[in-house]
């Protein structure tokens, strides 16, 4: 398996995972261990998971979820007028949380594929308008956190 692969894998299990801690409020450990143990290339209801590069999701997980606060702010001060944080659904939290981190975060990946892959990862949950959400926010947080 490619390197690009299993990072995106990781990036949709990372955004899974986020979305299942803000649901359940599951200890970042035990989330981990959940993920590798069962749900990292494995196959569930007939459906098997690619496999993740673990290093790149714990980083995503565990940054995410230890920057939240910082994040959270990034996100609300990039909203259109008139949004808030709590009117997202969870799951486009979850995905513009894990893909601000990699912004913030992770300068060994350029801009655009960051931004590319968390368009990739919307398009598993939404439509066309909420893709081009999360392509325009991640840019937006792009540019803030990663002058030219």
């Amino acid at each position: 398996m490619t390197r690009s692969i299993s990072r995106s894998a990781a990036r949709l299990a990372a955004v899974q995972a986020l979305y299942q801690q803000d649901m359940e409020g599951t200890p970042t450990a035990k989330l981990i261990h959940e993920f590798h143990d069962h749900r990292l290339g494995a196959t569930i209801e007939d459906a098997t998971y690619a496999e993740a590069e673990q290093s790149f999701f714990d980083d995503l997980v565990t940054g995410a979820l230890a920057r939240i606060e910082e994040i959270d702010a990034l996100i609300g001060d990039n909203l259109a007028d008139g949004w808030t944080l709590p009117r997202l659904d969870k799951p486009m939290k979850a995905i513009l949380r894990v893909g601000a981190y990699e912004l913030l975060a992770r300068r060994d990946v350029p801009l655009a594929t960051v931004i590319s892959e968390y368009v990739d990862v919307a398009d598993a949950f939404y439509d066309k308008r909420e893709k081009g959400f999360v392509n325009g926010l991640l840019d937006s947080i792009g540019k803030a956190a990663r002058p030219a």
